[in-house]
């Protein structure tokens, strides 16, 4: 029997068409993987089946029974959970209150004592290890993933949705996650992953279904399917993995970071210096201090200690228009709160950070014209696929968005260049468009910090590699003398022992 079987499903919102007569089928006890380009209606399905949407055509079955209206109350009671990508926890409660706030077994008063035993079970069957009297707040990500794995199977559900569930996770946590769900599968729980790693898909999947335009073009097993044969389907065309990625000399130091603390608690501060034709990577898991260090580059923090130069000149006593005049170009770690305005048109958009600039406003007036025709231009230059200029920026795809925020910030060939979480959510294309404009922009010599969590990202693009833990560097190498193994262990905030390794070699 099928645990889930969406026949025909469309979704519209006005005239756009998100799931056009989608069929989607996953059998019980199977992890089923599904992969689309960024627009290509995955999210919306999968809110479709939890309720979250209503479907404008088909209909649903949920293990053989006909369900005319879900909602994710009627979801949860059918046995069906979701793991949104954004954690869902209050972090001054403990993983138990958590994992059982809503559902607390006994009448007037909570009985503690079978809600600890039945947790515990569920807890020790998939081999979780959560000490359910810590605080959430003192949880690394890969456990608070957990907790919110394990508060969906409280709530006895049997087909879980999870929605990008190693996204914020180390490399070592994300092997521990991906080891978890082929336990809960070989306990005969039905999952339904989303992810945009192949790596992962390949490695956990039994089948794959992939979207692509808001229709399902493809249904393969696993076991047959090959890197290239996905990225071709995703996006429609063949997909080159290897990144060419030339030598390039390295300049003047262009940014220099001098004992600045980026956390109140952090142990010790943080210096580092970015040269000319130079990416400068600093990895390590999301709440570590990345995104203070963005803030405060920019002008949107002040530190508690330290100085930061801009060439020769003091960067903190900068506001943040002045930084804009030396060549600065900011790829903000949250494109929606911070680099466009979701309800305004591109052309709009084009003029935030160059307000101030003469070419585009004069005596307080806007001058359409130099306007509309350099919106047009960049977003040609830039591939960025929208019907006009006019478009209001949050219809776009993220992976359009992301592309207009580079051409508004780089195409004024900046020296340098602040890119934080530059392909967070995006497509296959859409990532390796990214990628190719960074590394040209370091070959013309400008300096490039890259504040990433994707470690693809570090790894094929960065020169030189800073991993950051609790507002710590705890080290800075070469990108070459770092492994999967050794980053992901500074990562954790456990330091490596390079003089016993030495030795051991």
């Amino acid at each position: 029997m099928l645990a889930v079987n969406m026949r025909a499903i469309t979704k519209r919102f006005g005239p756009m068409t998100a799931n056009d007569k989608i069929d989607f089928q996953v059998e019980q006890g199977e992890i089923h993987c599904l992969l689309g380009e960024n627009g290509a209606g995955k999210s919306t399905l999968m809110n479709v089946l939890f309720g979250l949407h209503c479907p404008d055509e088909g209909c649903i079955e949920i293990e053989g029974q006909p369900v005319p209206a879900l909602t994710p109350r009627l979801a949860y009671q059918l046995g069906l959970g979701m793991v949104h990508q954004h954690f869902m926890l209050i972090n001054h409660l403990t993983c138990l209150e958590n994992i059982i706030l809503g559902n607390e077994p006994g009448n007037v008063v909570i009985d503690r004592k079978r809600a600890r035993k039945q947790v515990q079970q569920l807890s020790d069957q998939y081999h979780f290890n959560i000490e359910l009297d810590a605080l959430v707040c003192d949880l690394s990500v890969g456990m608070k993933q957990r907790v919110e794995i394990l508060k969906t199977l409280y709530r006895g559900a049997s087909i879980i949705i999870l929605d990008e569930p190693t996204a914020v996770l180390t490399p070592i946590e994300a092997e521990q996650l991906l080891s978890i769900l082929k336990d809960m599968r070989a306990q005969g729980k039905t999952l339904i992953f989303i992810t945009h790693k192949l790596k992962e898909t390949l490695e956990v999947a039994d089948r794959i279904t992939i979207l692509r335009g808001g229709k399902s073009v493809a249904l393969l097993n696993a076991a047959s399917a090959t890197p290239e044969e996905l990225a071709r389907l995703m996006v429609g065309h063949d997909v080159t993995f290897e990144i060419e990625k030339p030598t390039c000399p390295q300049g003047d130091v262009v940014l220099r970071v001098e004992d600045v603390r980026l956390l109140p608690n952090a142990q010790s501060t943080v210096s580092f210096e970015v040269h000319a034709g130079e990416i400068f990577g600093i990895a390590g898991v999301e709440g570590n201090g990345q995104q203070q260090l963005e803030q405060i580059i920019m002008g949107l923090r002040k530190p508690k200690s330290g100085r930061i130069f801009y060439q020769k000149t003091n960067l903190l006593e900068l506001s943040n228009r002045a930084r804009r005049k030396l060549k600065f170009a900011y790829i903000p770690s949250d494109r929606l709160k911070q680099a466009i305005l979701s309800h305004a048109s591109l052309n709009e958009n084009f003029l935030l950070g160059n307000q101030y600039d003469p070419q585009y406003v004069r005596r307080g007036l806007i001058l359409t014209k130099p306007l509309r025709e350099n919106t047009a231009k960049m977003m040609k230059q830039f591939d960025v696929r929208a019907t006009s200029a006019q478009q209001e920026a949050g219809s776009l795809s993220g992976g359009n968005q992301q592309k207009f925020v580079l051409a508004r910030e780089v195409g004024k060939n900046p020296r340098f260049v602040l890119a934080c979480q530059p392909v967070r959510g995006l497509d296959i294309g859409a990532i390796q468009y990214i990628h190719s404009v960074l590394l040209k922009l370091r070959s013309e010599g400008a300096a490039i910090l890259l504040i990433s969590a994707e470690l693809s990202d570090i790894f094929q693009l960065s020169d030189t590699v800073g991993v950051l833990y609790k507002g710590e560097l705890m080290d800075i190498r070469k990108t070459e003398a770092f492994d999967n193994e050794s980053i992901s262990l500074l990562m954790a905030g456990r330091k490596e022992n390079r003089d016993e390794t030495a030795k051991d070699a």
